[in-house]
C-alpha cells in the first residue's frame, strides 16, 4: 500500500462526498458521510446481533455459502461499479467479484476444531475455540471487494460480528455488496460505514470492538494500532511491501518477460504485493530493460469500462502526484526511462507505464513503495549482492526469484526477508495458505486456517477422568 496517507477526496463538509471516477478525474456519483458520534448505535447493533450469530455455527454455514450465491448473482451489477470508482478493467473488477464469493465459500466450510491436550495428569483437558464479538475492518482503494472480503469472510466464520469501513475514495462497490449480503446475512451481522475522517480513526478506538483489521499505509496502521490499544484489542495490520523480483543469470528473459511484467503492473502497480523492483544480472540487464519496455509501451491504456483497456488510470489525485514526484526524482537522480516516464495528456488520472533503467539505488522509488505503474530495473554483479539488496528494506511482505535452475532458484529465495517467497512467478496465493508479512509490512496473519484462528480466542476446559 502506499506510504503517505491517502488525500481527502473532495465533497461537501458533511452529509455525503463526493465519488471521482479515476478515468476522468470527475465526481459521478456520492456517498454518506457518516459521522463518528453515530458509531455507538452501529456497534451497539453488531453486538446484539454478535448474540444469535454465535449460538449457531450450522446457521452461519447456510448463511455464509448463502452470500456467496448472492455474490456471484451481483456480479454483473458490482463489477460496473467496481470500476467506475476504482479504474481498473472490467475482467477484473469481474475476478475480484469471483474472488470475494470464492473466499465466502470458503470460509463457511472452514470450522474451528478442538483440541485436546495430553500432558500426562490424570485430567482432560480440552481447547475449545469462541469468537471475540463486534470487530472492525479498515479497509483501502486498491481491491476494495476482495480485501473486505478477506476480513469480513473468516470474522463471520468464525462467530464474530462487523462493522466494514470502505476508503472515501471507494465506498460504492461495497455499499451495494452490503446490501446484496444483508439478503443472506441477519440484521446488525455486517454493517457498512462510509465516511471520511476521523471516522475510521474512532472505529479503531471504539470501546466495543474487540479485534481490528486493517490494510493501508505504514503510517495510518501505526495509528490504528495506537487507537486499538486503548481498549487492548486486538489488531491485525497489513501495510504493503516493497516486493524485489530476482533474476537469475541462466533465466530465460523471453520466456518469463510477460509474467515478470505483469506482476509488476496488474492494477495500474496498485497491489500490496506486487513486484516493485526488479535485479537483473549485469550481462542480462539491457535484455531485461528492453523486454519490460517494450510491453510498457505496447500495452492499452484506458478507461476500465472500455473492452480494449489492459491497464487503467490510477485510483486518485494523490496517488499519482506521488507516483508523478518518485518518477521525477528518479529521472533527476539520473535514471533513464526506457519506457513512460510522464503523465498521460488525457482526462483522469492516467500515468504512461513506467520502465526505469540506470536507477540509483538510494532513489525513493527504489526504496519505497511507488505503488503506481512504474518499475525500476537495477543491475548487480553477485547473487549475494542481489540478496543483500533485495533484503536492504523496511518492508518484508514478498518477493521473488526467476530461474531455470528450480534448486537454486528455491535456494536463494530461502535467503529472502519476507512472509512469501515465489519462484518464476509472483503475488499468486491460494485462499488455503497464510498471508503475512514481516518488518514493516504488517502485525498478524490473513488467509486459511490462521485468518479463522485470528478472529477466536481459545477458552480451555479441564474435567477429571473419573468423578
Amino acid at each position: 500500500m502506499p506510504t503517505s496517507r491517502p488525500g481527502r477526496p473532495p465533497g461537501p463538509d458533511s452529509g455525503r462526498f463526493a465519488v471521482v471516477d479515476p478515468a476522468t478525474g470527475e465526481p459521478f456519483a456520492e456517498a454518506p458521510d457518516q459521522q463518528p458520534d453515530t458509531l455507538d448505535a452501529v456497534v451497539g447493533r453488531a453486538h446484539e446481533a454478535w448474540r444469535g450469530w454465535r449460538a449457531d455455527p450450522a446457521a452461519r454455514t447456510a448463511a455464509l455459502r448463502a452470500a456467496a450465491d448472492a455474490v456471484e448473482a451481483a456480479g454483473a451489477d458490482l463489477a460496473p461499479l467496481l470500476t467506475r470508482e476504482q479504474g481498473k478493467p472490467l475482467a477484473e473488477s469481474a475476478a475480484e467479484v469471483a474472488r470475494t464469493a470464492a473466499r465466502l465459500r470458503y470460509f463457511a466450510d472452514l470450522a474451528p476444531a478442538p483440541q485436546p491436550i495430553a500432558d500426562g495428569r490424570p485430567v482432560r483437558s480440552e481447547i475449545r475455540w469462541r469468537p471475540l464479538g463486534p470487530v472492525a475492518a479498515i479497509v483501502p482503494w486498491n481491491f476494495p471487494l476482495q480485501l473486505a472480503a478477506a476480513k469480513f469472510a473468516p470474522a463471520l466464520a468464525a462467530g464474530n460480528t462487523m462493522v466494514l469501513k470502505p476508503s472515501p475514495f471507494t465506498p460504492l462497490a461495497t455499499r451495494l455488496l452490503g446490501s446484496v449480503l444483508a439478503a443472506a446475512l441477519p440484521e446488525g451481522v455486517l454493517t457498512i460505514v462510509t465516511g471520511r475522517e476521523p471516522l475510521g480513526a474512532r472505529l479503531a478506538s471504539h470501546p466495543g470492538i474487540r479485534h481490528v483489521t486493517f490494510t493501508g499505509s505504514v503510517p495510518t496502521g501505526r495509528a490504528v494500532a495506537a487507537g486499538a490499544a486503548a481498549s487492548l484489542a486486538r489488531v491485525t495490520l497489513e501495510l504493503g511491501g516493497n516486493d524485489a523480483a530476482v533474476l537469475l543469470d541462466d533465466v530465460d528473459v523471453d520466456r518469463i518477460a510477460d509474467r515478470l511484467f505483469w506482476a509488476a503492473f496488474r492494477n495500474c502497480g496498485q497491489v500490496c504485493m506486487a513486484v516493485k523492483r526488479v535485479y537483473a544480472p549485469a550481462r542480462l540487464h539491457s535484455q531485461v530493460v528492453e523486454a519490460l519496455a517494450e510491453r510498457a509501451k505496447s500495452v492499452v491504456v484506458g478507461a476500465g469500462l472500455d473492452p480494449g483497456t489492459r491497464l487503467g488510470p490510477v485510483n486518485n489525485a494523490p496517488q499519482l502526484a506521488r507516483v508523478e514526484r518518485y518518477t521525477a526524482r528518479a529521472l533527476a537522480g539520473g535514471a533513464r526511462a526506457a519506457a513512460g516516464g510522464h503523465r498521460l495528456d488525457r482526462p483522469g488520472y492516467f500515468f504512461a507505464p513506467t520502465i526505469l533503467a540506470d536507477v540509483p539505488a538510494d532513489s525513493p522509488v527504489v526504496t519505497e513503495e511507488q505503488f503506481g505503474p512504474v518499475l525500476p530495473v537495477l543491475a548487480y554483479r553477485s547473487v549475494d549482492e542481489a540478496v543483500e539488496a533485495a533484503n536492504d528494506t523496511g518492508f518484508g511482505l514478498g518477493g521473488s526469484v526467476w530461474g531455470t535452475d528450480l534448486d537454486r532458484a528455491e535456494a536463494v529465495a530461502d535467503r529472502l526477508e519476507c512472509g512469501t517467497a515465489w519462484i518464476n512467478h509472483h503475488a499468486e496465493l491460494s485462499l488455503a495458505q497464510p498471508f503475512a508479512g514481516i518488518k514493516e509490512s504488517g502485525v498478524g496473519v490473513a488467509g486459511g486456517p490462521w485468518g479463522l484462528y485470528g478472529n477466536l480466542r481459545p477458552f480451555v476446559v479441564h474435567r477429571p477422568e473419573e468423578a
